[in-house]
């Protein structure tokens, strides 16, 4: 481990745990006992919501409210269809992709514990190749060795259960980060680090600080929405992925030019305060934070949007973390990028001051 690293071999266990864990959409409340556990010795208290949101709460009884935030939900699929023979169609839970479907080994989490699973696929010199097939929903099927639908549903497989592939966490190379769910249990991962840093080098804030892990962003920033409801927050500043564009088969000229290694990526978009960007801009500067910047055309796409047009309005801010093969089960990171994102969310948190709105016309 580097010298300089913010990281320690107790935040990487955990970092290694919680990504193991499955939290498929909807789900979630498994990975976000363990994200409170790992919280608890730097915060003051937790709130938690009827979907499972998670807060928690530095400064309870501050008044004027800050946000920090990531979502805790992971891509899936539903059980949908069982055939006759015992296959096993599905709908997709999140944005999965069918594409990297074939072949994979799955989880069908059931209420008699995981059924395993693999997306079949037919052999090469089995196919058509006068129309070559493609993964797509409407072929892909998961076999759990079963040759009717009643032996399916004697091991507790039916409509509606959840499935998620079983892929682990590793190194690559020293200093990637590979897993799936990568987006965005990093996310939960980073700001649980930010609370830990302000406990542990004894900083003290003249505001509440609300640390967020949200439920079911995948689905449309479902549980950001409810959440804000309740902290109703002065200030947000969200922290998500985004794409590496140097990787083949990306558009630069549509999605931007953002890079794994390169530093964190902070936003322009109209969900994006100025004001609190700037500042998040000139605190990285500062502090000699590499980072990288991003257009998003109308809305990020992010929990930010959720954040900033709730409660007549809330000063919000994205940081993303570049990140390679989004909603693949190889997501990969780089381990500055994640140092240098939790090191600008603290650092930033830092410049705030007690009821400091951002406004445009202060």
């Amino acid at each position: 481990m580097s010298k300089n690293s913010i990281l320690n071999e107790k935040s990487l266990k955990f970092l290694e745990k919680y990504l193991n864990n499955a939290a498929p959409t909807g789900y979630e409340s498994e990975g976000q006992k363990l994200w409170m556990e790992y919280l608890k010795p730097y915060v003051d208290e937790f709130i938690t919501d009827t979907y499972g949101t998670a807060v928690g709460i530095i400064n309870p009884e501050a008044k004027f409210k800050v946000v920090i935030e990531g979502h805790a939900d992971e891509i899936s699929w539903y059980v949908n269809y069982i055939t006759d023979n015992g296959l096993i169609h599905v709908i997709r839970n999140g944005g999965s992709d069918h594409m990297i479907a074939a072949s994979k080994r799955v989880n069908i989490h059931t209420k008699n514990g995981i059924v395993k699973g693999v997306f079949g696929w037919p052999a090469i010199h089995t196919r058509d190749k006068s129309k070559e097939e493609t993964p797509k929903i409407e072929n892909i099927t998961i076999d759990v060795g079963c040759t009717s639908k009643e032996e399916v549903e004697k091991l507790g497989v039916h409509v509606g259960c959840v499935i998620t592939y079983p892929d682990e966490f590793f190194v690559l190379n020293k200093d990637k980060f590979v897993c799936r769910a990568l987006d965005n249990r990093m996310g939960g991962f980073m700001i649980a680090e930010v609370a830990r840093l302000l406990k542990e080098n004894g900083k003290e804030l003249d505001f509440g600080l609300y640390i967020t892990n949200s439920v079911q962003e995948e689905i449309g920033l479902r549980g950001a929405e409810m959440i804000t409801q309740t902290i109703k927050p002065n200030l947000a500043i969200v922290t998500d992925v985004c794409h590496d564009t140097t990787t083949p088969m990306i558009d630069k000229k549509k999605e931007g030019e953002t890079k794994i290694g390169d530093g964190p990526v902070i936003s322009y978009a109209p969900a994006v305060q100025n004001n609190l960007r700037e500042m998040i801009i000139s605190t990285a500067e500062k502090n000699n934070i590499p980072f990288q910047r991003l257009a998003a055309s109308r809305m990020t796409g992010t929990d930010t949007d959720a954040f900033a047009y709730s409660n007549g309005g809330v000063a919000s801010s994205l940081i993303s973390l570049p990140l390679r093969y989004m909603h693949t089960t190889v997501e990969m990171v780089h381990r500055d990028d994640v140092e240098n994102v939790i090191k600008l969310i603290y650092e930033s948190l830092l410049q705030i001051k007690n009821g400091e709105t951002f406004s445009y016309f202060e």
